[in-house]
């Protein structure tokens, strides 16, 4: 199978039927073999009788529902899973999104042997008070990263099925997956304008708590990718940096007593009246505490079955 077009959806009822006629218009134009797998989010509406009723007209539809909402990762995690085709791409279901882009997409994966490739809505049609954060999040996650991405957010992607078959999207990454893929060593990720279309049908699903969270998100994706494996690198340098610096100053504090008292000098502060003191014993107890967290973080890490979980590309055995 050529393509697999993974759509994940809550509340978008209006505008399927007319999406799956627009893929499948470029689908059979293109003479791609294909597949399209709806996942519903937990929808409250109609989505899923307009899935089943889709699929009598459609052979190329299938639908996975969630009992409940557990957001757009959870969808996107079981569709990889699912997905056949040697490409997978992925859309919103709002029509946002042109599927006029997947012929291109396709092509570009297969002839210049990309792993992903990120769509960039350089011309948007959202508010100013979704545009800015955006910039903002972009900027932050391009910055961390080191992947040089306009629109790291673009739900219309590509992948090759290499890529989602060895990613695990949790949470709320499906933000980062150009960040866990390069992070399991996918790093041919390549960029591609498409096309925003004005919102035809309901309301947006996403609030500006998206943009806190996925801050958050990152923070957590970029740990774990650097440190994951090998936890007391992070909290035994930071650990032994603070130990020792508590005990620098406390050392020096003593040392300046004993001299003033080699020297009959008069010690108008005893060491436990300085605030410098209660610093250093700060910084010990600290860096005590962050030196054992990094220890216990690596006995977790050693007894974890994916310890040893390598990807292997190539064998010749």
């Amino acid at each position: 199978m050529d393509i697999s077009i993974v759509v994940p959806l809550y509340n978008e009822d209006e505008s399927l039927p007319e999406l799956t006629s627009w893929i499948a218009k470029v689908m059979e134009a293109n003479n791609f073999s294909y597949e399209i797998l709806f996942v519903d989010d937990g929808s409250t509406d109609t989505s899923w009788a307009v899935i089943e009723e889709l699929k009598t007209q459609f052979n190329a539809v299938k639908g996975i529902k969630f009992r409940r909402n557990y957001g757009k990762s959870a969808a996107l995690n079981v569709a990889f899973e699912a997905a056949q085709g040697d490409v997978i791409i992925t859309m919103d279901a709002d029509l946002q999104d042109s599927p006029d882009e997947i012929p291109e997409l396709f092509r570009r994966i297969k002839e210049e042997k990309l792993d992903i490739i990120s769509g960039w809505k350089k011309k948007r049609y959202d508010p100013i008070s979704k545009t800015i954060p955006t910039k903002l999040f972009n900027a932050a996650t391009r910055k961390m990263s080191g992947i040089q991405l306009n629109d790291f957010n673009c739900g219309l992607k590509a992948y090759r099925k290499e890529v989602v078959k060895t990613i695990e999207v949790y949470g709320e990454m499906h933000r980062y997956i150009p960040v866990i893929a390069k992070w399991a060593g996918f790093k041919k990720i390549g960029e591609q304008v498409v096309e925003h279309r004005a919102r035809k049908y309901g309301v947006t699903k996403f609030g500006l708590s998206r943009f806190v969270n996925g801050f958050l998100d990152l923070l957590s994706i970029f740990f774990v990718g650097k440190f994951g494996k090998r936890p007391m690198h992070f909290f035994g340098s930071l650990g032994v940096l603070s130990f020792l610096l508590g005990t620098i100053m406390a050392l020096w504090m003593i040392g300046v007593k004993l001299y003033h008292i080699a020297m009959l000098i008069p010690y108008k502060r005893e060491i436990t009246d300085q605030p410098l003191f209660y610093i250093s014993l700060v910084a010990i107890i600290l860096g005590s505490q962050l030196f054992l967290t990094g220890f216990v973080a690596e006995l977790v890490t050693r007894n974890a079955p994916e310890r040893n979980a390598y990807l292997i590309e190539k064998e010749i055995l």
